[in-house]
Protein backbone atom coordinates (compact mmCIF):
# COMPACT_ATOMS: atom_id res chain seq x y z
CA UNK A 1 0.00 0.00 0.00
CA UNK A 2 1.48 3.62 -1.20
CA UNK A 3 2.29 5.57 1.94
CA UNK A 4 -0.19 8.50 0.75
CA UNK A 5 -3.26 6.16 1.29
CA UNK A 6 -4.75 5.08 4.24
CA UNK A 7 -3.21 2.76 6.53
CA UNK A 8 -5.08 -0.60 7.65
CA UNK A 9 -5.15 0.43 11.15
CA UNK A 10 -7.59 3.05 9.55
CA UNK A 11 -9.23 1.72 6.36
CA UNK A 12 -9.36 -2.05 6.39
CA UNK A 13 -7.99 -3.13 2.93
CA UNK A 14 -11.34 -4.27 1.37
CA UNK A 15 -12.87 -1.15 1.49
CA UNK A 16 -11.19 0.56 -1.60
CA UNK A 17 -9.94 -2.64 -2.86
CA UNK A 18 -9.65 -3.82 -6.62
CA UNK A 19 -10.19 -7.30 -6.76
CA UNK A 20 -9.71 -9.34 -9.54
CA UNK A 21 -12.28 -12.37 -9.89
CA UNK A 22 -10.52 -15.44 -11.83
CA UNK A 23 -12.52 -18.32 -13.75
CA UNK A 24 -9.74 -21.03 -13.06
CA UNK A 25 -11.14 -23.18 -15.79
CA UNK A 26 -10.42 -20.14 -18.33
CA UNK A 27 -7.94 -17.90 -17.10
CA UNK A 28 -4.44 -20.19 -17.86
CA UNK A 29 -3.54 -23.83 -18.69
CA UNK A 30 -0.55 -24.78 -16.73
CA UNK A 31 -0.52 -28.45 -17.86
CA UNK A 32 -1.59 -27.70 -21.55
CA UNK A 33 -4.55 -30.48 -21.34
CA UNK A 34 -7.45 -27.85 -22.30
CA UNK A 35 -8.28 -26.43 -19.02
CA UNK A 36 -7.44 -24.10 -16.70
CA UNK A 37 -6.16 -24.76 -13.95
CA UNK A 38 -4.22 -23.34 -10.68
CA UNK A 39 -0.70 -23.89 -12.20
CA UNK A 40 -1.38 -21.62 -14.67
CA UNK A 41 -2.55 -19.01 -12.12
CA UNK A 42 0.63 -19.09 -10.25
CA UNK A 43 2.48 -18.57 -13.82
CA UNK A 44 0.74 -15.58 -14.56
CA UNK A 45 0.84 -13.97 -10.82
CA UNK A 46 3.55 -11.41 -12.04
CA UNK A 47 0.91 -10.22 -14.42
CA UNK A 48 -1.52 -10.01 -11.74
CA UNK A 49 1.17 -7.38 -9.85
CA UNK A 50 1.78 -5.65 -12.87
CA UNK A 51 -2.00 -4.84 -13.51
CA UNK A 52 -2.14 -3.59 -9.78
CA UNK A 53 -4.83 -5.56 -7.83
CA UNK A 54 -5.38 -6.19 -4.44
CA UNK A 55 -7.09 -9.14 -4.26
CA UNK A 56 -7.94 -12.35 -6.43
CA UNK A 57 -11.66 -14.19 -6.16
CA UNK A 58 -11.86 -17.20 -7.15
CA UNK A 59 -14.46 -18.99 -8.72
CA UNK A 60 -15.24 -22.50 -6.83
CA UNK A 61 -12.00 -24.94 -7.26
CA UNK A 62 -13.59 -27.45 -5.53
CA UNK A 63 -14.21 -31.18 -6.57
CA UNK A 64 -17.32 -30.76 -8.87
CA UNK A 65 -18.63 -32.97 -12.12
CA UNK A 66 -18.46 -28.96 -13.08
CA UNK A 67 -22.11 -29.70 -14.31
CA UNK A 68 -22.40 -26.29 -13.65
CA UNK A 69 -19.20 -24.19 -13.87
CA UNK A 70 -18.05 -25.70 -10.15
CA UNK A 71 -20.90 -24.33 -8.66
CA UNK A 72 -22.10 -27.98 -7.99
CA UNK A 73 -19.93 -28.66 -5.57
CA UNK A 74 -18.97 -32.47 -4.12
CA UNK A 75 -16.21 -31.62 -1.65
CA UNK A 76 -15.58 -28.40 -0.27
CA UNK A 77 -12.63 -29.30 1.52
CA UNK A 78 -10.32 -31.09 -2.02
CA UNK A 79 -9.44 -29.15 -4.98
CA UNK A 80 -10.89 -30.64 -8.16
CA UNK A 81 -8.18 -32.65 -10.16
CA UNK A 82 -9.02 -30.97 -13.40
CA UNK A 83 -7.19 -28.00 -11.11
CA UNK A 84 -4.77 -29.13 -9.15
CA UNK A 85 -4.23 -30.31 -5.44
CA UNK A 86 -5.05 -28.47 -2.01
CA UNK A 87 -1.08 -28.47 -1.82
CA UNK A 88 -1.08 -26.18 -4.82
CA UNK A 89 -3.93 -24.02 -3.68
CA UNK A 90 -2.33 -23.45 -0.68
CA UNK A 91 0.84 -22.57 -2.57
CA UNK A 92 -0.70 -20.34 -4.68
CA UNK A 93 -2.58 -18.31 -1.86
CA UNK A 94 1.01 -17.76 -0.14
CA UNK A 95 2.78 -16.94 -3.08
CA UNK A 96 -0.07 -14.09 -3.86
CA UNK A 97 0.13 -13.21 -0.47
CA UNK A 98 3.81 -12.74 -0.19
CA UNK A 99 3.51 -10.24 -4.02
CA UNK A 100 1.18 -8.44 -1.83
CA UNK A 101 -2.36 -10.02 -3.30
CA UNK A 102 -4.53 -11.56 -1.07
CA UNK A 103 -7.39 -14.40 -1.69
CA UNK A 104 -11.37 -14.85 -1.55
CA UNK A 105 -12.88 -18.41 -2.57
CA UNK A 106 -16.44 -18.85 -3.48
CA UNK A 107 -18.61 -20.47 -1.10
CA UNK A 108 -22.04 -22.29 -2.45
CA UNK A 109 -24.06 -22.38 0.40
CA UNK A 110 -27.46 -23.09 -1.00
CA UNK A 111 -26.54 -26.35 -2.67
CA UNK A 112 -24.08 -29.29 -3.09
CA UNK A 113 -23.74 -31.61 -5.95
CA UNK A 114 -25.67 -34.47 -6.47
CA UNK A 115 -22.30 -36.43 -6.23
CA UNK A 116 -21.47 -35.13 -2.88
CA UNK A 117 -21.13 -37.71 -0.07
CA UNK A 118 -24.54 -36.82 2.06
CA UNK A 119 -26.53 -36.58 -1.32
CA UNK A 120 -25.26 -39.78 -2.22
CA UNK A 121 -26.25 -41.64 1.18
CA UNK A 122 -29.48 -39.19 0.85
CA UNK A 123 -30.58 -41.33 -2.04
CA UNK A 124 -29.61 -44.42 -0.88
CA UNK A 125 -31.70 -44.09 2.37
CA UNK A 126 -35.05 -44.41 3.11
CA UNK A 127 -37.94 -41.44 2.99
CA UNK A 128 -38.06 -39.63 6.33
CA UNK A 129 -34.69 -41.59 7.05
CA UNK A 130 -32.04 -38.76 8.86
CA UNK A 131 -29.91 -38.21 5.77
CA UNK A 132 -32.93 -37.44 3.40
CA UNK A 133 -33.15 -34.59 6.31
CA UNK A 134 -30.35 -32.78 5.04
CA UNK A 135 -32.03 -31.80 2.02
CA UNK A 136 -35.37 -31.16 0.84
CA UNK A 137 -37.40 -34.33 0.19
CA UNK A 138 -41.58 -34.30 -0.64
CA UNK A 139 -43.95 -36.55 -1.87
CA UNK A 140 -45.52 -35.08 -5.49
CA UNK A 141 -49.13 -33.85 -5.25
CA UNK A 142 -51.78 -35.50 -7.58
CA UNK A 143 -53.06 -39.46 -6.84
CA UNK A 144 -50.09 -41.18 -7.64
CA UNK A 145 -47.64 -38.45 -6.57
CA UNK A 146 -46.93 -37.64 -10.03
CA UNK A 147 -47.31 -33.56 -9.75
CA UNK A 148 -44.33 -31.92 -8.38
CA UNK A 149 -44.94 -30.30 -4.61
CA UNK A 150 -45.20 -27.17 -5.94
CA UNK A 151 -44.71 -24.94 -8.80
CA UNK A 152 -41.62 -23.19 -7.78
CA UNK A 153 -39.51 -22.03 -10.60
CA UNK A 154 -36.04 -22.73 -11.24
CA UNK A 155 -33.38 -20.17 -11.39
CA UNK A 156 -32.51 -21.87 -14.82
CA UNK A 157 -36.11 -22.39 -15.80
CA UNK A 158 -38.61 -25.18 -15.44
CA UNK A 159 -39.57 -27.17 -12.35
CA UNK A 160 -36.84 -27.06 -9.61
CA UNK A 161 -38.13 -30.88 -8.16
CA UNK A 162 -36.65 -33.61 -9.43
CA UNK A 163 -38.20 -37.44 -8.96
CA UNK A 164 -36.36 -40.22 -7.92
CA UNK A 165 -37.16 -44.38 -8.00
CA UNK A 166 -39.07 -44.53 -4.87
CA UNK A 167 -41.41 -41.50 -5.95
CA UNK A 168 -40.15 -38.95 -3.90
CA UNK A 169 -38.89 -35.70 -5.21
CA UNK A 170 -36.04 -33.28 -4.52
CA UNK A 171 -35.79 -29.43 -4.15
CA UNK A 172 -33.26 -28.09 -6.61
CA UNK A 173 -33.55 -24.18 -7.12
CA UNK A 174 -30.93 -24.55 -9.98
CA UNK A 175 -30.22 -27.83 -11.84
CA UNK A 176 -30.95 -31.17 -11.12
CA UNK A 177 -27.42 -31.95 -10.05
CA UNK A 178 -27.65 -29.12 -7.70
CA UNK A 179 -29.89 -30.47 -4.58
CA UNK A 180 -30.49 -27.77 -2.30
CA UNK A 181 -30.01 -27.80 1.09
CA UNK A 182 -31.70 -27.72 4.29
CA UNK A 183 -30.63 -24.74 6.49
CA UNK A 184 -32.58 -25.51 9.49
CA UNK A 185 -30.65 -28.54 9.83
CA UNK A 186 -27.88 -28.01 12.56
CA UNK A 187 -25.79 -30.61 10.70
CA UNK A 188 -25.65 -28.08 7.74
CA UNK A 189 -24.75 -24.88 9.88
CA UNK A 190 -22.07 -26.53 11.46
CA UNK A 191 -20.51 -28.26 8.56
CA UNK A 192 -20.35 -24.31 6.45
CA UNK A 193 -18.82 -22.91 9.90
CA UNK A 194 -15.99 -25.93 9.46
CA UNK A 195 -15.45 -25.21 5.81
CA UNK A 196 -14.70 -21.79 6.49
CA UNK A 197 -12.46 -22.15 9.27
CA UNK A 198 -11.12 -24.48 7.27
CA UNK A 199 -9.85 -22.31 4.22
CA UNK A 200 -9.64 -19.47 6.33
CA UNK A 201 -6.62 -21.31 8.02
CA UNK A 202 -5.04 -21.47 5.02
CA UNK A 203 -4.40 -18.13 4.70
CA UNK A 204 -7.70 -17.11 2.82
CA UNK A 205 -8.43 -13.54 3.10
CA UNK A 206 -12.21 -13.63 2.31
CA UNK A 207 -15.14 -15.85 1.24
CA UNK A 208 -17.84 -14.45 -1.51
CA UNK A 209 -20.91 -16.11 -0.88
CA UNK A 210 -22.76 -17.16 -4.03
CA UNK A 211 -26.72 -16.62 -3.94
CA UNK A 212 -26.44 -15.53 -0.64
CA UNK A 213 -30.43 -14.58 -0.36
CA UNK A 214 -31.44 -18.03 -0.81
CA UNK A 215 -30.22 -20.29 1.54
CA UNK A 216 -33.66 -20.36 4.32
CA UNK A 217 -37.12 -22.31 3.02
CA UNK A 218 -40.56 -21.98 4.48
CA UNK A 219 -40.85 -25.03 5.95
CA UNK A 220 -43.82 -25.74 4.73
CA UNK A 221 -42.39 -25.22 0.70
CA UNK A 222 -46.13 -23.57 -0.11
CA UNK A 223 -46.96 -22.30 -3.58
CA UNK A 224 -45.50 -18.88 -4.31
CA UNK A 225 -48.08 -16.40 -4.64
CA UNK A 226 -47.03 -13.02 -6.23
CA UNK A 227 -46.60 -10.36 -3.16
CA UNK A 228 -46.29 -12.87 -0.18
CA UNK A 229 -44.00 -11.26 2.34
CA UNK A 230 -42.31 -13.28 3.61
CA UNK A 231 -41.21 -15.06 0.22
CA UNK A 232 -41.10 -18.22 0.55
CA UNK A 233 -37.02 -19.05 -0.26
CA UNK A 234 -35.75 -15.42 -1.02
CA UNK A 235 -34.31 -12.87 1.76
CA UNK A 236 -36.02 -14.93 4.59
CA UNK A 237 -35.27 -13.25 8.00
CA UNK A 238 -33.66 -16.69 8.95
CA UNK A 239 -30.42 -15.64 7.35
CA UNK A 240 -29.29 -13.02 9.54
CA UNK A 241 -29.11 -15.51 12.01
CA UNK A 242 -26.65 -17.67 10.17
CA UNK A 243 -25.12 -14.67 8.99
CA UNK A 244 -23.97 -13.14 12.07
CA UNK A 245 -22.93 -17.19 13.38
CA UNK A 246 -20.33 -16.41 9.93
CA UNK A 247 -19.43 -13.08 10.71
CA UNK A 248 -18.06 -13.94 14.40
CA UNK A 249 -15.76 -16.88 12.54
CA UNK A 250 -14.51 -14.51 10.16
CA UNK A 251 -13.59 -11.98 12.40
CA UNK A 252 -11.48 -14.34 14.57
CA UNK A 253 -9.14 -14.39 11.41
CA UNK A 254 -9.89 -11.34 10.23
CA UNK A 255 -11.57 -12.36 7.31
CA UNK A 256 -14.28 -10.56 5.11
CA UNK A 257 -17.17 -11.80 3.15
CA UNK A 258 -18.79 -10.13 0.26
CA UNK A 259 -22.19 -11.74 -0.52
CA UNK A 260 -24.20 -12.17 -4.03
CA UNK A 261 -27.47 -10.36 -3.05
CA UNK A 262 -29.99 -9.65 -5.74
CA UNK A 263 -33.07 -7.47 -3.78
CA UNK A 264 -34.82 -4.49 -5.19
CA UNK A 265 -35.64 -3.24 -1.60
CA UNK A 266 -32.71 -0.83 -0.69
CA UNK A 267 -33.37 -1.21 3.31
CA UNK A 268 -33.39 -4.74 3.51
CA UNK A 269 -30.64 -5.34 0.97
CA UNK A 270 -28.55 -2.93 4.08
CA UNK A 271 -29.80 -5.52 6.39
CA UNK A 272 -27.08 -7.67 5.09
CA UNK A 273 -24.24 -5.25 5.68
CA UNK A 274 -24.75 -4.24 9.38
CA UNK A 275 -22.00 -4.37 11.08
CA UNK A 276 -22.15 -7.81 12.59
CA UNK A 277 -23.12 -9.72 9.26
CA UNK A 278 -20.87 -9.96 6.24
CA UNK A 279 -18.62 -6.69 4.91
CA UNK A 280 -19.88 -6.29 1.38
CA UNK A 281 -22.15 -7.45 -1.32
CA UNK A 282 -22.10 -6.41 -4.95
CA UNK A 283 -24.24 -3.65 -6.64
CA UNK A 284 -25.66 -5.29 -9.33
CA UNK A 285 -27.97 -2.28 -10.22
CA UNK A 286 -24.65 -0.40 -11.41
CA UNK A 287 -23.69 -3.57 -13.78
CA UNK A 288 -26.72 -3.59 -14.80
CA UNK A 289 -27.32 0.42 -15.69
CA UNK A 290 -27.77 1.32 -19.10
CA UNK A 291 -25.05 3.67 -20.72
CA UNK A 292 -27.18 6.46 -19.58
CA UNK A 293 -25.99 9.60 -17.47
CA UNK A 294 -29.50 10.44 -15.47
CA UNK A 295 -29.70 6.30 -15.10
CA UNK A 296 -25.80 5.76 -13.81
CA UNK A 297 -25.69 8.97 -11.54
CA UNK A 298 -29.28 7.59 -9.87
CA UNK A 299 -27.49 4.29 -9.68
CA UNK A 300 -24.79 5.41 -8.09
CA UNK A 301 -27.03 7.75 -5.85
CA UNK A 302 -28.99 5.13 -4.84
CA UNK A 303 -25.84 2.40 -4.03
CA UNK A 304 -24.56 5.15 -1.81
CA UNK A 305 -27.53 5.85 0.26
CA UNK A 306 -28.26 2.27 1.22
CA UNK A 307 -24.53 1.39 2.44
CA UNK A 308 -24.40 4.80 3.72
CA UNK A 309 -26.90 3.65 6.82
CA UNK A 310 -24.96 0.56 8.28
CA UNK A 311 -21.07 2.32 7.33
CA UNK A 312 -20.40 -0.65 4.38
CA UNK A 313 -18.14 0.58 1.29
CA UNK A 314 -20.18 -0.06 -1.63
CA UNK A 315 -18.78 -2.36 -4.71
CA UNK A 316 -18.55 -1.70 -8.18
CA UNK A 317 -18.37 -3.70 -11.29
CA UNK A 318 -18.97 -4.15 -15.19
CA UNK A 319 -19.15 -7.52 -15.44
CA UNK A 320 -19.01 -11.39 -14.27
CA UNK A 321 -18.73 -15.33 -15.36
CA UNK A 322 -22.77 -15.03 -15.41
CA UNK A 323 -23.70 -11.75 -17.49
CA UNK A 324 -22.50 -10.46 -21.23
CA UNK A 325 -18.98 -8.83 -21.55
CA UNK A 326 -19.28 -5.09 -21.08
CA UNK A 327 -17.80 -4.23 -24.54
CA UNK A 328 -20.32 -6.27 -26.31
CA UNK A 329 -22.79 -5.11 -23.57
CA UNK A 330 -22.37 -1.05 -24.62
CA UNK A 331 -22.11 -1.83 -28.32
CA UNK A 332 -25.67 -2.86 -28.40
CA UNK A 333 -27.68 0.38 -28.90
CA UNK A 334 -29.87 -0.15 -31.77
CA UNK A 335 -31.80 -3.02 -29.78
CA UNK A 336 -31.57 -1.29 -26.75
CA UNK A 337 -29.70 -2.57 -23.39
CA UNK A 338 -30.82 -5.72 -22.02
CA UNK A 339 -28.33 -6.32 -19.71
CA UNK A 340 -29.76 -9.10 -17.86
CA UNK A 341 -30.64 -11.56 -20.70
CA UNK A 342 -28.32 -13.46 -23.43
CA UNK A 343 -29.38 -13.79 -26.35
CA UNK A 344 -28.31 -14.91 -29.96
CA UNK A 345 -27.46 -12.30 -32.80
CA UNK A 346 -27.61 -9.31 -31.06
CA UNK A 347 -26.12 -6.61 -33.65
CA UNK A 348 -23.30 -5.18 -31.73
CA UNK A 349 -20.54 -2.16 -32.45
CA UNK A 350 -17.47 -3.38 -30.66
CA UNK A 351 -15.83 0.24 -31.55
CA UNK A 352 -18.67 1.82 -30.01
CA UNK A 353 -19.10 -0.55 -27.24
CA UNK A 354 -14.67 -0.65 -26.75
CA UNK A 355 -14.90 3.44 -26.46
CA UNK A 356 -17.89 3.15 -23.67
CA UNK A 357 -16.34 0.35 -21.85
CA UNK A 358 -12.97 2.12 -21.44
CA UNK A 359 -14.81 5.36 -20.02
CA UNK A 360 -16.79 3.14 -17.84
CA UNK A 361 -13.68 1.21 -16.49
CA UNK A 362 -12.68 4.86 -15.72
CA UNK A 363 -16.18 5.85 -13.76
CA UNK A 364 -16.42 2.48 -12.17
CA UNK A 365 -12.30 2.98 -10.37
CA UNK A 366 -13.46 6.50 -9.90
CA UNK A 367 -15.65 5.76 -7.25
CA UNK A 368 -15.57 5.72 -3.53
CA UNK A 369 -16.20 2.00 -2.15
CA UNK A 370 -14.40 -1.24 -3.56
CA UNK A 371 -14.27 -2.63 -7.52
CA UNK A 372 -14.23 -5.99 -8.99
CA UNK A 373 -12.72 -7.10 -12.33
CA UNK A 374 -13.63 -9.60 -14.37
CA UNK A 375 -10.89 -11.27 -16.26
CA UNK A 376 -10.54 -10.34 -19.64
CA UNK A 377 -12.32 -7.16 -18.98
CA UNK A 378 -9.03 -5.76 -18.87
CA UNK A 379 -8.27 -7.43 -22.07
CA UNK A 380 -11.66 -5.64 -23.78
CA UNK A 381 -12.78 -8.87 -24.82
CA UNK A 382 -16.65 -8.83 -26.19
CA UNK A 383 -18.85 -11.86 -25.43
CA UNK A 384 -17.87 -14.99 -27.90
CA UNK A 385 -19.99 -16.83 -30.00
CA UNK A 386 -20.41 -20.01 -29.01
CA UNK A 387 -21.06 -22.57 -31.61
CA UNK A 388 -24.70 -24.78 -30.37
CA UNK A 389 -23.37 -27.88 -30.57
CA UNK A 390 -20.55 -26.91 -28.36
CA UNK A 391 -22.37 -25.07 -25.38
CA UNK A 392 -22.19 -26.72 -21.75
CA UNK A 393 -23.58 -24.09 -19.40
CA UNK A 394 -27.07 -25.99 -18.28
CA UNK A 395 -28.66 -22.27 -18.50
CA UNK A 396 -29.07 -22.96 -22.27
CA UNK A 397 -30.26 -26.37 -22.07
CA UNK A 398 -32.82 -25.61 -19.56
CA UNK A 399 -34.00 -23.21 -21.55
CA UNK A 400 -35.04 -25.42 -24.75
CA UNK A 401 -32.27 -23.69 -26.43
CA UNK A 402 -33.53 -20.92 -26.48
CA UNK A 403 -30.73 -18.95 -24.05
CA UNK A 404 -27.30 -19.33 -25.04
CA UNK A 405 -25.77 -19.37 -21.62
CA UNK A 406 -22.88 -17.62 -20.32
CA UNK A 407 -20.39 -19.69 -22.11
CA UNK A 408 -19.59 -16.52 -23.94
CA UNK A 409 -17.83 -14.56 -21.14
CA UNK A 410 -16.00 -17.81 -20.20
CA UNK A 411 -13.92 -18.46 -23.14
CA UNK A 412 -10.00 -19.36 -22.32
CA UNK A 413 -8.20 -15.91 -22.24
CA UNK A 414 -5.60 -14.83 -24.88
CA UNK A 415 -2.07 -14.58 -23.49
CA UNK A 416 0.22 -14.76 -26.58
CA UNK A 417 -1.22 -13.52 -29.94
CA UNK A 418 1.64 -15.99 -31.93
CA UNK A 419 1.44 -18.76 -29.81
CA UNK A 420 -1.41 -21.64 -30.33
CA UNK A 421 -4.97 -21.16 -28.65
CA UNK A 422 -3.40 -17.46 -28.39
CA UNK A 423 -1.07 -18.61 -25.29
CA UNK A 424 -4.34 -20.11 -23.43
CA UNK A 425 -1.33 -22.83 -22.67
CA UNK A 426 -3.68 -25.47 -24.16
CA UNK A 427 -1.22 -28.30 -26.33
CA UNK A 428 -4.80 -29.36 -27.60
CA UNK A 429 -8.30 -27.22 -28.03
CA UNK A 430 -9.01 -25.66 -24.97
CA UNK A 431 -12.69 -26.76 -22.93
CA UNK A 432 -14.25 -24.13 -24.96
CA UNK A 433 -13.27 -22.25 -29.01
CA UNK A 434 -11.85 -19.25 -29.08
CA UNK A 435 -13.25 -16.79 -31.61
CA UNK A 436 -10.55 -16.31 -34.62
CA UNK A 437 -9.95 -12.96 -33.80
CA UNK A 438 -9.09 -13.45 -29.87
CA UNK A 439 -5.08 -13.09 -30.75
CA UNK A 440 -5.36 -9.45 -31.34
CA UNK A 441 -6.52 -9.36 -27.80
CA UNK A 442 -3.86 -11.02 -26.24
CA UNK A 443 -1.83 -9.69 -23.26
CA UNK A 444 1.29 -9.82 -25.02
CA UNK A 445 0.58 -7.79 -27.98
CA UNK A 446 -1.30 -4.96 -25.49
CA UNK A 447 1.53 -4.85 -22.89
CA UNK A 448 3.35 -2.91 -25.26
CA UNK A 449 0.77 -0.78 -26.66
CA UNK A 450 0.03 2.62 -24.99
CA UNK A 451 -3.44 2.59 -26.70
CA UNK A 452 -4.53 -0.19 -25.00
CA UNK A 453 -7.29 -1.20 -23.18
CA UNK A 454 -4.75 -3.25 -20.74
CA UNK A 455 -2.24 -0.29 -20.69
CA UNK A 456 -5.80 1.84 -19.58
CA UNK A 457 -6.41 -0.51 -16.66
CA UNK A 458 -2.68 -0.36 -15.51
CA UNK A 459 -2.38 2.98 -15.49
CA UNK A 460 -6.06 3.66 -13.66
CA UNK A 461 -5.10 0.94 -11.26
CA UNK A 462 -1.96 2.57 -10.60
CA UNK A 463 -3.30 6.08 -10.30
CA UNK A 464 -6.06 4.83 -8.53
CA UNK A 465 -3.43 3.17 -5.69
CA UNK A 466 -1.30 6.35 -5.32
CA UNK A 467 -3.35 8.96 -5.88
CA UNK A 468 -4.29 10.77 -2.79
CA UNK A 469 -7.63 11.86 -4.43
CA UNK A 470 -9.07 8.62 -4.10
CA UNK A 471 -8.10 8.09 -0.44
CA UNK A 472 -10.56 9.84 2.52
CA UNK A 473 -9.50 13.16 3.78
CA UNK A 474 -9.07 13.39 7.51
CA UNK A 475 -12.76 13.62 8.87
CA UNK A 476 -14.53 12.07 5.70
CA UNK A 477 -16.17 8.55 5.82
CA UNK A 478 -13.53 5.74 5.51
CA UNK A 479 -14.24 5.75 1.74
CA UNK A 480 -14.17 9.12 0.94
CA UNK A 481 -16.79 11.86 -0.58
CA UNK A 482 -18.28 11.83 -3.85
CA UNK A 483 -19.93 15.81 -4.55
CA UNK A 484 -21.32 15.74 -8.35
CA UNK A 485 -20.22 18.89 -10.03
CA UNK A 486 -22.50 21.55 -12.13
CA UNK A 487 -22.66 20.10 -15.65
CA UNK A 488 -23.85 19.61 -18.91
CA UNK A 489 -26.61 17.84 -20.32
CA UNK A 490 -25.46 14.39 -20.39
CA UNK A 491 -22.19 14.28 -18.67
CA UNK A 492 -21.30 13.48 -15.16
CA UNK A 493 -18.84 14.98 -13.07
CA UNK A 494 -17.71 14.45 -9.55
CA UNK A 495 -14.87 15.77 -6.83
CA UNK A 496 -13.83 13.08 -5.08
CA UNK A 497 -10.79 14.63 -2.40
CA UNK A 498 -8.28 17.13 -2.59
CA UNK A 499 -9.11 18.56 -5.86
CA UNK A 500 -9.59 14.88 -8.37
CA UNK A 501 -12.53 15.15 -10.53
CA UNK A 502 -13.82 12.66 -12.69
CA UNK A 503 -15.66 13.66 -15.93
CA UNK A 504 -17.52 10.92 -18.30
CA UNK A 505 -19.09 12.13 -21.47
CA UNK A 506 -22.29 10.37 -22.31
CA UNK A 507 -23.71 13.78 -24.17
CA UNK A 508 -23.53 12.62 -27.74
CA UNK A 509 -21.29 15.29 -29.03
CA UNK A 510 -17.86 16.76 -27.63
CA UNK A 511 -17.81 19.06 -24.49
CA UNK A 512 -15.47 21.42 -23.01
CA UNK A 513 -12.98 19.98 -19.79
CA UNK A 514 -13.04 22.04 -16.58
CA UNK A 515 -10.28 25.28 -16.67
CA UNK A 516 -7.41 25.12 -14.21
CA UNK A 517 -7.02 21.39 -13.69
CA UNK A 518 -4.03 18.69 -14.76
CA UNK A 519 -5.22 15.96 -17.03
CA UNK A 520 -4.25 12.78 -15.34
CA UNK A 521 -5.51 10.17 -17.49
CA UNK A 522 -8.22 9.94 -19.97
CA UNK A 523 -10.15 7.27 -21.95
CA UNK A 524 -9.60 8.58 -24.97
CA UNK A 525 -7.60 11.35 -26.40
CA UNK A 526 -8.95 14.90 -26.72
CA UNK A 527 -9.78 16.55 -29.43
CA UNK A 528 -7.48 18.94 -31.40
CA UNK A 529 -9.52 21.67 -29.42
CA UNK A 530 -9.05 20.67 -26.21
CA UNK A 531 -12.47 18.65 -25.74
CA UNK A 532 -13.28 15.59 -24.18
CA UNK A 533 -15.35 13.25 -27.26
CA UNK A 534 -18.20 11.57 -26.45
CA UNK A 535 -18.31 8.41 -24.63
CA UNK A 536 -14.73 9.21 -23.02
CA UNK A 537 -13.48 9.62 -18.93
CA UNK A 538 -11.08 11.88 -17.73
CA UNK A 539 -9.46 12.01 -14.49
CA UNK A 540 -8.63 15.70 -13.02
CA UNK A 541 -6.29 16.76 -10.63
CA UNK A 542 -6.87 20.60 -9.28
CA UNK A 543 -3.66 22.75 -10.12
CA UNK A 544 -2.73 25.25 -6.70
Amino acid sequence: MAANRPTEATAPWWRDAAIYQIYVRSFADGDGDGTGDLAGVRARLPYLVELGVDALWFTPWYLSPLADGGYDVADYRAIDPAFGHLAEAEKLIAEARELGIRTLVDIVPNHVSDQHSWFRAALAAAPGSPERELFHFREGRGSHGEIPPNDWVSEFGGTPWTRIDDGQWYLHLFAPGQPDLNWAHPAVRQEHEDVLRFWFERGVAGVRIDSAALLAKDPALPDFVKGTDPHPYIDRDELHDIYRSWRAIADTYDGIFVGEVWLPDSERFARYLRPDELHTAFNFNFLACPWDAGLLRSAIDDTLAEHAPVGAPATWVLCNHDVTRTVTRYGREATGFDFAAKVFGTPTDLELGTRRARAAALLSLALPGAVYLYQGEELGLPEADIPRDRIQDPMHLRSGGVDPGRDGCRVPLPWSADEPYAGFGSTAEPWLPQPDAWPSYAADRQSTDPGSMLSLYRKALRLRRDEPGFAAAPGETADGRLDWLPSAPGVLAFRRTHGLICVVNLSGGPVPLPGHHEILLTSAPPDPSGLLPDDTAAWLREKR
